[in-house]
């Protein structure tokens, strides 16, 4: 999906930095921003780990 981001100029300028630091385009850093702190705030389940296998029971 997607959606209309409205911010400041001073948080966007921030933004724009921290996403050339880490060499990521705003809306990625957005994205990782997003998905970060819902993960530390409990509100998306953890990252499945590709390497675990699944058994049928």
């Amino acid at each position: 999906g997607s959606f209309l981001f409205r911010t400041n100029d001073e948080t966007l300028d921030a933004l724009r930095r921290w996403a050339g630091d880490e060499l990521r385009s705003v809306n990625s850093q957005l994205e990782f921003i997003v998905r970060r702190a819902l993960l530390d705030a409990g509100r998306l389940g953890t990252p499945k780990d590709p390497d675990a296998q699944e058994t049928d029971e």
